[in-house]
């Protein structure tokens, strides 16, 4: 149980950062389109900006579908790296990929959220030591972790890094089509685990691949806060673009 208790703060801080990177996501997709469609009154280039802004992220969330189904052993067609609006959904590209199980379904769909995990956590701990950034800034210490934060963007390659890192976390959210074979698998996933606990078979093969994963999902969750700090910070600067190339309020009088 004690295991289970370490873990859990964990597990939440994972969690909680991850539903905020996807709405930082979904935030800065929705102001930059915003900003440069109130600039040059184009929907489409502010679409086309949008995909450029992302283009290394596009590329491996679309090769990620790609490489899995390879591996998975289904088969893959159409390979299209660039936006297409589809309603009011916007495409960045796709993979035409074989159906397979719900099993085979739910890792092509989840795979660019995988390997961008990866990319994100390899970036943020070598690149940028974002274990030690985050550590100051969920200990309250501000200053400081600011502080490491703009050192670390000022070090070598330290802007080229950051876009990647910025690129990756905001491509790499699965899509509507990618969540589609998922519900199945949760419930699956779900019901497997309720008779694994009913029947009482053993805990320990869990606690103990619950212990070695603890390591690599606080590095993963530190890559998180680090790309969402840097999130914020572009947000920020989106929205002030906005104020100031929007649409004014018009005034109303009355007599």
């Amino acid at each position: 149980m004690s295991t289970f208790s370490a873990a859990l703060p964990v597990l939440l801080g994972l969690i909680i950062s991850f539903l905020l990177l996807a709405w930082l996501s979904r935030q800065i997709s929705q102001r930059l389109q915003a900003v440069v469609y109130y600039l040059t009154r184009s929907l489409d280039f502010a679409v086309i900006l949008l995909f450029l802004f992302l283009l290394p992220g596009i590329f491996l969330h679309e090769g990620a579908h790609w490489v899995a189904a390879r591996l998975l052993g289904l088969k893959t067609g159409k390979f299209r790296v660039w936006p297409k609006v589809q309603g009011r959904q916007i495409g960045l590209g796709s993979v035409s990929v074989q159906r397979g199980n719900v099993w085979q379904d739910s890792l092509v769909g989840l795979a660019p959220l995988i390997f961008g995990s990866v990319a994100i956590a390899w970036i943020g701990q070598r690149v940028f030591l974002a274990h030690d950034i985050s550590a100051m800034l969920v200990q309250g210490r501000w200053a400081a972790g600011f502080n490491a934060f703009w050192q670390a963007l000022g070090g070598a390659d330290g802007p080229l890094w950051a876009y990647l890192l910025f690129a990756i976390g905001n491509a790499m959210m699965p899509s509507a089509s990618d969540r589609e074979p998922l519900l199945p698998l949760l419930l699956y996933t779900s019901l497997a685990a309720l008779i694994y606990v009913l029947i009482g078979l053993p805990l320990t093969p869990l606690t103990t691949l619950l212990t070695g994963l603890i390591p690599t999902l606080e590095d993963l969750t530190s890559a998180f806060v680090f790309t969402i700090t840097l999130d914020i910070l572009i947000l920020l600067v989106l929205y002030l673009l906005e104020a100031v190339v929007g649409p004014r309020p018009t005034s109303r009088y009355r007599a």
